[in-house]
């Protein structure tokens, strides 16, 4: 894990932030109902953080990477207005590195959430690597930044506002709603 300067300094050059869905946006569990219909639980908090990215840096690009694929998530995807949905995916850093040439980006200026193995290496490519508090111990060891948040309770917010902060527009985001 990096120093809170280092980290501070990653959030400053990101301009796409992409990440996993099931342990990372949701806390990891799957409801199949009979009718085969998939069911997640989303963290208002996280919308309400990919709201202001929005808002206050449209230019930093969002991307969710999920070796999965379900209805539901190209429909959150959507409402959310998340740039890139890649599902079913299998090698999640070749998914990264398209998303970042198309856009002209390099790794460094990508930050990633990830909580299981399989996203061991995109996390060690992205310029800031984070995971859930309770991810595997094996992701611990490839992150730049363990969150303070378990897995579908806020993670993704808590990156958002730490990018946001790092870039000077929290307070600006903040204001909108204390000064009305």
């Amino acid at each position: 894990m990096k120093n809170k300067k280092d980290i501070i300094k990653r959030a400053k050059n990101i301009k796409l932030l992409a990440c996993d869905i099931d342990g990372v946006l949701t806390r990891g569990e799957i409801i199949l109902l009979n009718s085969g219909e998939e069911i997640k639980i989303w963290n208002v908090r996280d919308g309400m953080g990919y709201n202001e990215l929005l808002k206050m840096s449209p230019e930093i690009k969002t991307a969710w990477i999920t070796g999965r694929r379900s209805f539901q998530v190209e429909k959150h995807a959507k409402d959310m207005s998340i740039d890139y949905l890649v599902q079913n995916c299998t090698s999640k850093v070749v998914a990264l590195e398209r998303i970042l040439k198309e856009n002209g980006f390099k790794t460094s200026e990508a930050a990633y959430i990830g909580d299981d193995i399989i996203d061991i290496p995109v996390l060690r490519v992205a310029g800031l690597s984070v995971c859930p508090i309770d991810a595997c111990e094996e992701v611990k060891k490839y992150v730049d930044y363990v969150s303070v948040l378990s897995g579908g309770k806020g993670v993704v917010r808590e990156v958002i506002e730490l990018i946001v902060k790092a870039k000077g527009k929290w307070k600006k985001s903040l204001n909108r709603y204390i000064s009305t």
